[in-house]
């Protein structure tokens, strides 16, 4: 009797474990862990050349130091060349990092301010909110023109001016309550960028009966005979003007303290004293009952301009205000470089 052939027992499959990927090795594809979301690479990079530190641009993008860390590693990885170079305070960029961030930032800016300039194109305008710090001279002299231009090219963009001192201004960059401020600055933090546009000649004022009026050719040791009429101390201007008289060693009196360009000419005008303002106060109107005379040998131009908090992204309302008080201003590296407070 034949004798039945038992089937062969096929082996039993062994569970196959599965692989995870590991950022520090590659698969067979030669892709990386993060190649699936080239953005996200590219957004840490910009952040942490912007905030020049890992941990700031973690802080910054909401997440881990290590996340942030692993996606700078596999960019470097991928594109096969160190972009930063990692000091125990700050990175700083490579050759390679510099043409990439030059490269990539345009691309991060304009994907998160994505939804807003679509929707302002949506509609055909500009929309949104744009706070400017500036101080009182700032607003009254120098940015009317600019705010009205601004307002008839973005009617629907909610324009707010903080009237404060440069110290104040400072204080609120930084805690991103303004987006950027207006004004003049002697001493630039390592944290802030500032673009001088406008320039100012300083001019002695006085009444037109005045013994210096006159004068064509006034010396600063002519005035030491008669009282000044400064705006406070903790201000810029009176700053400039001591430091002036200190180095050259030319004794001065000041007559009255007050602020306000306004009421500092109109004391003059009353034959009160004299006083040394910046010329980017100085009307047509005053012309005609001041006597003016310019005093660029003695004390240095005033400049005035846009100052920005480094690192800081810049809304599409800010960047158009900005193009209005100087086109290609922003075309500049030195505003978006990283920084640090010293506060």
């Amino acid at each position: 009797m034949p004798r039945k052939l038992n089937p062969a027992k096929k082996p039993t499959p062994k569970p196959v474990r599965a692989r995870t990927a590991s950022p520090e090795a590659p698969d067979p594809a030669g892709r990386f862990y993060y190649k699936g979301n080239r953005l996200k690479q590219l957004r840490a990079f910009v952040y942490i050349v912007r905030l020049g530190t890992l941990s700031r641009a973690a802080e910054a993008l909401f997440l881990s130091q290590p996340s942030v860390s692993l996606q700078l590693q596999a960019l470097e990885r991928e594109l096969g060349v160190p972009l930063v170079e990692r000091t125990r305070r700050r990175v700083t960029l490579t050759d390679a990092g510099e043409a990439l961030y030059d490269m990539a930032r345009p691309l991060v800016e304009g994907f998160e301010n994505l939804d807003r300039e679509f929707l302002a194109k949506a509609r055909g305008k500009q929309s949104g909110r744009l706070t400017v710090a500036a101080g009182a001279s700032t607003i009254q002299y120098l940015l009317p023109d600019l705010v009205k231009a601004y307002r008839e090219r973005y009617p629907d963009v909610q324009l707010q001016l903080a009237n404060v001192t440069g110290k104040d201004g400072l204080a609120l960059l930084r805690a991103d309550e303004v987006d950027i401020a207006i004004g003049s600055m002697l001493d630039v933090p390592n944290d802030i960028a500032w673009a001088p546009v406008y320039h100012y000649d300083p001019m002695l004022i006085m009444p037109p009966d005045h013994p210096l009026a006159a004068r064509e050719a006034i010396r600063l040791e002519d005035l030491s005979p008669y009282g000044l009429i400064l705006p406070p101390q903790r201000l810029t201007t009176f700053r400039l003007v001591d430091m002036v008289f200190q180095q050259r060693r030319v004794p001065y009196t000041v007559a009255i303290e007050v602020g306000g360009w306004d009421v500092i000419k109109q004391y003059v005008a009353m034959g009160l004293g004299i006083s040394i303002v910046t010329g980017i106060c100085i009307t047509d109107a005053d012309r005609e009952r001041l006597v003016v005379r310019n005093l660029r040998q003695y004390f240095p131009q005033r400049s005035y301009g846009v100052v920005m908090r480094k690192g800081k992204f810049l809304s599409p309302e800010a960047r158009a205000f900005i193009d209005l008080i100087k086109p290609g201003l922003l075309t500049h590296r030195d505003y978006d470089e990283s920084g640090h407070s010293e506060r």
